[in-house]
């Protein structure tokens, strides 16, 4: 073919005049009185391109030309006869085609690009080349491939190396299952896939690098989700001598680059709260601050009436939260049914609701709380045609979570979201640790390599639910963009901090020994966090399905339709391995 001299998006009125050569594929064709009309896309954009009667074989092949052909034109570059398309910055062009050479002729597709969204998830991602065409996707794509470049750049500006860490590493405990590898050279032994770099930037740090940062693929056997993959892409970075304000300080000068060079917004000065604030007053630890619908603790004016399913939590310790819905009362028996069912799935019992009318109480449970409703209107600043929600249980945790649920959902429901509102805020002051009831222990509430705060550390044994730790939390509009902590950087405290979450001496030794070794040899202060690019992209293009923003995803299941995986292997391999598989039915069968 003869090389083009455009890209589908470049023409305008300048180059009127110009004979030009194009190429692409068809996005779309028609017949206009013997003169063919076809939309020629790249991933720059659409030119009209039109064949006249006159063009002789160019125009005869045309006539033959469908949707996702590959072709490649040449003509002169033209008025565009049949009025300006003020959708296309092309639009006032068309190039008159003399010459037509086509380089692929393509079947019928099971959809074309501009019809992506009106086809089932799993029959776009079986045919992903093709969904990957649309104007949408390479978009975002465009987009995730700037916002990579602009972390490089401002991170290489701020001292940083990018330095690359094994994907074939030790597995050890970090909250989630690791996908594992099984080595051929020692039968028997494992490598896992990192779930983060966590361990081997720490050793950067101990190795004096000072500065590093990698945009890293990691891996967790964790089920899919709307804002989750199992292998996934974060931006990773560590830094030494610093304190949680520096590392802060750096990250949010990223966060203002990246949104005012994407989308030309300022971000402000981030503001911080405290975990014990954030779970209070929204149920979260990444709370969305794009609207009201603050919990609020009602314990006391409940406890005063008769309504057992109240009084029954209170006396065992629980607790009593209310959330006022704007507008809510409008809301039918109906609708608050099914929010009572909705809510069960986070552990609650049920919803108590009421609504807020003529300056009281009516319909729900008013006649159980009548006498307080003067006290609950006070306390919530519920006005008329408001909706009350109740959490009532003998856990205040379950309270929490269900009221800071529901807040979210309602929110999105009534539509009480401006889709340009951007709400920051740094969460600190976590809790070093929380119980586990299922496993009657302490775990980490990050991970266990996490600081803790240096005015708390004498009550590590004596007091760790109150120990506080040097993690910190980067949230937008109720989603978590980036986490991080300063980490341990004395053996003597990790020692400590292993012992208060049940891992002994040999058990570490054997898990994190390297890391031990590390320490005693003269670890510098030390600190970082992880970005998830994924998320960073899903909100610069205002989509709320991760599948959208990665090139070749996974479902819901976990599989790549697309390729088949995963897919059983050949028995060889297998062999090689030293490894059987059991079948559901038969565990005892080799296949």
């Amino acid at each position: 073919m003869t090389p083009r001299t455009h890209t589908c998006g470049q023409l305008r009125q300048d180059d009127i005049g110009q004979t030009v050569t194009l190429a692409g594929w068809v996005n779309n064709y028609r017949d206009h009185g013997g003169v063919r009309f076809i939309d020629l896309r790249d991933r720059e954009g659409i030119t009209q391109v039109v064949f006249h009667p006159e063009a002789g074989d160019a125009h005869t092949l045309a006539q033959k030309l469908r949707h996702e052909d590959v072709i490649a034109v040449t003509g002169k570059c033209i008025v565009r006869e049949g009025g300006e398309n003020p959708k296309l910055p092309t639009g006032k062009i068309e190039v008159d085609v003399t010459s037509l050479t086509v380089l692929n002729k393509a079947e019928t597709p099971p959809f074309t690009p501009d019809d992506a969204h009106k086809v089932g998830e799993e029959t776009r991602l079986r045919y992903r080349f093709i969904d990957l065409r649309s104007p949408r996707l390479q978009d975002i794509l465009r987009t995730r491939h700037r916002v990579t470049k602009i972390m490089r750049d401002y991170l290489d500006e701020h001292g940083f190396y990018e330095i690359e860490t094994p994907f074939l590493c030790k597995s050890t405990p970090e909250g989630a299952r690791d996908f594992l590898v099984p080595s051929r050279l020692q039968p028997g032994a494992f490598y896992a896939l990192p779930q983060s770099p966590q361990l081997f930037k720490q050793m950067l740090m101990v190795s004096g690098f000072e500065r590093y940062c990698q945009i890293v693929r990691c891996f967790r056997d964790e089920d899919p989700r709307a804002d989750r993959q199992a292998e996934f892409t974060q931006l990773d970075l560590e830094m030494s001598f610093v304190t949680q304000d520096d590392v802060m300080a750096i990250n949010e000068g990223l966060v203002r680059r990246i949104w005012k060079e994407v989308l030309d917004v300022d971000v402000p000065p981030i503001p911080r709260m405290s975990y014990a604030e954030a779970m209070s007053r929204f149920g979260s630890d990444r709370p969305d601050l794009r609207f009201g619908m603050e919990l609020v603790d009602v314990t006391e004016p409940c406890g005063r009436t008769e309504f057992k399913v109240f009084t029954g939590a209170i006396g065992k310790g629980g607790c009593v939260n209310a959330i006022r819905v704007p507008g809510g009362a409008t809301m039918s028996r109906k609708e608050t049914d099914a929010l009572a069912e909705w809510v069960k799935q986070f552990g609650a019992g049920g919803l108590p609701v009421t609504k807020i009318e003529g300056g009281s109480v009516s319909a729900g449970i008013a006649k159980f709380i009548e006498p307080i409703a003067a006290d609950l209107i006070a306390a919530t600043g519920a006005e008329d045609g408001d909706l009350l929600c109740f959490g009532v249980d003998a856990r205040p945790a379950v309270v929490r979570r269900v009221l800071g649920e529901l807040r979210v959902k309602l929110a999105h429901d009534l539509k009480l979201i401006r889709e340009d509102d951007w709400q920051w805020v740094w969460i600190v002051d976590f809790p070093l640790v929380e119980w586990s009831e299922e496993h009657k222990r302490w775990d980490s509430l990050h991970h266990p390599f996490t600081a803790p705060a240096d005015d708390d550390l004498d009550r590590l044994e004596s007091d760790p639910a109150n120990v506080k730790s040097k993690a910190y939390d980067l949230v937008l509009n109720g989603s978590e963009l980036g986490g991080g902590s300063v980490r341990i950087h004395s053996p003597q405290v990790q020692q400590k901090v292993f012992a208060l979450l049940g891992i002994g001496e040999d058990e570490a030794r054997e898990k994190f020994g390297f890391l031990l070794d590390a320490l005693k040899y003269g670890a510098p202060p030390h600190g970082g966090i992880a970005f998830g690019l994924d998320r960073v992209v899903m909100h610069l293009c205002r989509t709320d399905n991760i599948r959208d923003v990665i090139a070749f995803p996974k479902t819901q299941t976990g599989a790549d339709v697309m390729t088949a995986a995963p897919s059983p292997v050949d028995l060889t391999q297998l062999n090689e391995l030293s490894l059987r598989v059991q079948t559901h039915h038969r565990r005892d069968r080799e296949v």
